[in-house]
């Protein structure tokens, strides 16, 4: 029994090692790769690798070359590998310093939002209003463009068709769910055309009256364990702000 649950520990820090890499280098990851982390032979991280890409949580593009993540493997990594997210203090005190010139209109306030939270994140952000039925504020989507999955002209497209589409993308942002910071990842979101991307969605109110969201649009690759917790208090602190003016 003792070596089971080491062996499914091992495993899952395997397969978070492997998407973190992923994240931070958008390079299939080789057995070479995680082997010295772990102080293990790179024949049982292939052999790790497989049991993870047999129950479909990494890929393998070509036949030569390592492993990436699946939207099921970022889907795990976010529900049970990524735990007691926190925002550095200096992040926090950035937002804040942000948010310290004087806002007299609500307007103000979102708009402000989408950029610090694109600022922060470096992808694009998204700060809808429930009264606005097709408007929105947004920022940062040619640091999305510049990301490389999106090099490919026709996926390029297809994203900005689907920003301009704003119903749709609001329709994706006002679904119910009970979480502080739901976040949706490739199929998950329902949309062909967004298949390598992942939206992470935060609500914000007033008085317990719920007025809108906040959401980050990036690659499926996006770096979670920041944008999580950024989107979290920045919802937190767009509260403080309104209930100010």
């Amino acid at each position: 029994m003792v070596r089971s649950v080491d062996y499914d520990n091992r495993r899952k820090a395997i397969l978070a090692a492997t998407i973190k890499q992923y994240i931070n280098e958008a390079l299939p990851i080789s057995s070479e790769d995680i082997c010295e982390s772990f102080d293990l032979s790179s024949a049982t991280i292939r052999n790790i690798f497989a049991e993870l890409e047999g129950s479909g949580y990494l890929a393998q593009p070509h036949t030569s070359a390592g492993r990436v993540p699946t939207s099921k493997g970022y889907r795990y990594y976010v529900d049970f590998l990524l735990s007691q997210l926190e925002l550095m203090d200096e992040e926090k005190e950035r937002i804040i310093n942000e948010y310290q010139h004087q806002i007299s209109r609500m307007e103000d306030a979102l708009e402000l939002t989408s950029e610090v939270l694109s600022q922060i994140t470096h992808y694009a952000s998204i700060v809808s209003f429930l009264e606005w039925h097709d408007k929105f504020f947004y920022r940062g989507i040619s640091s999305i463009l510049e990301e490389p999955e999106f090099q490919d002209v026709g996926r390029m497209r297809a994203l900005i068709k689907m920003l301009e589409e704003k119903e749709r993308l609001l329709d994706i942002i006002n679904r119910d769910f009970k979480e502080k910071v739901k976040v949706y990842i490739g199929q998950e979101l329902g949309f062909s055309e967004m298949e390598g991307c992942a939206l992470a969605v935060s609500n914000y109110s007033l008085k317990n009256r719920p007025l809108g969201r906040i959401a980050v649009l990036g690659p499926a690759r996006m770096k979670y364990d920041r944008i999580i917790p950024a989107l979290e208090y920045i919802s937190n602190v767009l509260e403080d702000v309104l209930g100010e003016i």
